[in-house]
């Protein structure tokens, strides 16, 4: 049997198809788009039928490589970027755009929800998370402040993936996991917190949809679709999750140790917990993951932004950038980049900037200045991971995931940094492979989500990275300074 993964993300949409017997990948397809142009600064929005035209495409360019085996697709997952505003009326109808995760318009309405409950604290308590302007609950907010009108015809609340599986069976519905991510949802008890709901505005409890166990499948296929993408049989559709959650399935991050790692445009880390985990300082997510556990979870908005941004300025292609790096010792001679290219979620700094420290006429090099792109991406995820240390997460290995763990000085850089051995995957699809797990587990319930997915996903062995103890000891010292010389540039409001 087969099983589809959509994986709608802020850039592109991908199909996978799983053969559930061989646990491999047998066809994929994608998509790309882009944001909606000409918005404000700080205003990253989407329109629905973008992923909605783009899962059409992309399943139906799967299900044409997989040609007469069509008929053999059995379930369907879904995974979405998280954190969206996805507003419908009572017929169901989208009222605007949707407003994104990376939109940071919101600080203004964080600030009043801080402020109406006493401060970051009495957040962080019931919903496990303080309120970022990334999360879906000031994004309600906006909408009543800003497009009263629209408000006025809000009828149902619903994240990407959400609408997705909306598509696909007609049901509204939210699983943990994704559901922990809106701000909203008290990640200890699983319920929506209503206290928040009824500050956003008194009707606001009647417009979220229920809240149910990632386990547990949404529904059927709709016919219609069935017998567009001439699909045969019934076609069960699974919860779906969040984009982080369906990862760390199609990482195997299922189990206590294991972390990842993504390096993307935006850099995540992650791990499995079976508990709840609350960090009251904020900085690390207590989200809900897509298998009924926890998934703790710092998210940075600048890895491959900072190594890119060097790349393009002086003109060199992804192998001369890596060479660059590579060039150099740990520690690129002192110098030190604060990577807050685009702002940043952790720390919160959303009108944060790049600061180069150390440049002298010695250190001003294109290659140091490389090194320290990347090393200084890097050590923002590695203060995550030293805080999720502090909350009891004692990590074993971790999984690199996305497009800078395709280069092997920067896995290096990886191991050193986190002071723990790091690897890669076989298969590259993350979110998308989480998904197809996620709806196997669904119709084939002989074994668990985690047990699939610790069957199917497999790792690179050869390239299996254990860290060198002189760079470690040099990097947790850089690591201190790194976190220093934000907070007390943040102080002063430099950053």
């Amino acid at each position: 049997m087969i099983y589809l993964g959509i994986d709608c993300g802020t850039q592109s949409t991908k199909t996978v198809a799983l053969d559930g017997d061989t646990g491999k990948i047998i066809a994929s397809a994608a998509q790309h788009y882009d944001v909606l142009p000409g918005l404000p600064t700080g205003h990253m929005e989407q329109h629905p039928s973008t992923w909605t035209q783009a899962v059409d495409a992309t399943v139906r360019e799967v299900l044409g490589n997989l040609g007469v085996r069509r008929k053999d697709v059995r379930g369907i997952g879904v995974s979405g970027q998280q954190h969206g505003f996805v507003a419908l009326d009572k017929q169901s109808g989208v009222i605007r755009p949707a407003k994104l995760w990376c939109d940071t318009s919101t600080v203004e309405e964080c600030d009043l929800l801080r402020k109406h409950f006493g401060g970051a604290q009495f957040l962080i308590e019931r919903v496990g998370l303080d309120m970022l302007p990334g999360f879906t609950a000031p994004k309600i907010l906006w909408l009543k402040c800003h497009e009263p009108e629209n408000f006025a015809k809000l009828a149902t609340v619903l994240l990407p993936h959400d609408y997705l599986n909306f598509h696909l069976t007609g049901k509204y519905r939210m699983e943990f996991g994704d559901a922990s991510g809106t701000a909203l949802l008290n990640v200890c008890t699983r319920q929506w917190e209503t206290d928040i709901l009824k500050f956003i505005d008194p009707s606001m409890p009647e417009k979220m949809p229920a809240v149910e166990s990632s386990c547990k499948p949404i529904g059927m296929l709709k016919p219609d679709l069935a017998k567009r993408w001439d699909l045969a049989g019934d076609i069960v559709v699974s919860a779906g999750g969040g984009d982080n959650m369906m990862g760390a399935i199609g990482t195997a991050n299922v189990i206590p140790g294991r972390i990842t790692t993504s390096l993307g445009t935006s850099g995540t880390i992650y791990a499995y917990s079976k508990k709840p985990v609350i960090d009251k300082g904020g900085e690390i997510a207590g989200f809900c993951d897509s298998t009924d556990g926890w998934l703790p979870l710092l998210c940075t908005m600048n890895v491959t932004v900072a190594t890119e941004a060097v790349r393009n300025l002086f003109g060199w292609s992804v192998e001369q950038l890596d060479s660059a790096v590579e060039s150099v010792p740990a520690g690129a001679e002192g110098l030190l980049f604060l990577p807050y290219l685009h702002g940043e979620r952790t720390p919160n700094l959303p009108a944060g900037c790049g600061v180069f420290h150390g440049l002298t006429t010695r250190t001003m090099k294109p290659e140091l200045m490389a090194r320290a792109a990347m090393e200084g991406a890097t050590l923002g995820l590695a203060y995550g991971l030293e805080r999720m240390k502090e909350l009891g997460i004692v990590p074993s290995e971790i999984r690199l995931t996305g497009g800078g763990s395709k280069s092997a000085i920067w896995r290096r850089i990886c191991a050193d940094i986190f002071n723990c051995p790091v690897v890669t995957l076989a298969q590259s699809e993350g979110a998308a492979l989480g998904a197809a797990i996620q709806a196997l587990a669904a119709v084939q319930t002989s074994k668990s989500i985690a047990g699939w997915s610790t069957e199917i996903v497999q790792t690179n062995p050869s390239e299996r990275i254990v860290p060198d103890g002189k760079n470690a000891s040099y990097y947790t010292a850089a690591r201190q300074k790194f976190v220093s010389l934000t907070r007390t540039l943040a102080r002063h409001n430099f950053l």
